[in-house]
């Protein structure tokens, strides 16, 4: 792979596979989800090698370095040398929290809950 000068942040994005769509990481940057120095930056902005690329997913922001450029989609195998996760342990507890604290624990393909599976799970989320 050939090293680059510069690079968008969302072709880069896409290419490390944060976002499956190069459309989904332009709509991030459109929306202010990703932060690079605290500011939302535009989906035309050039990213260096070394700086620290925030993403907010709901209800956490990820944090990404920069390792290398690329602008071509490479395997996920791959990928790993261009970024490295630097999320905080804080912000992947917050995830695992709201898994547990979601609607109750429900088994898929059991349906709705019934009037009774209803009030135990009220009862529950009251303590």
């Amino acid at each position: 792979m050939q090293d680059l000068d510069k690079t968008r942040i969302d072709k880069w994005l896409w290419a490390v596979r944060i976002f499956k769509t190069r459309s989904l990481a332009s709509e991030a940057c459109k929306k202010g989800r990703v932060l690079i120095e605290g500011i939302a930056v535009k989906s035309s902005r050039l990213i260096k090698i070394d700086e620290i690329v925030n993403v907010k997913f709901n209800p956490i922001i990820k944090s990404y370095k920069v390792k290398n450029l690329i602008s071509k989609r490479i395997s996920a195998k791959l990928a790993v040398e261009y970024v490295e996760d630097i999320t905080p342990e804080a912000e992947i507890n917050k995830l695992r929290i709201m898994s547990y604290s979601g609607g109750g624990n429900r088994d898929k393909g059991l349906g709705r809950p019934t009037k009774k599976d209803r009030r135990t799970i009220e009862k529950y989320r009251k303590i």
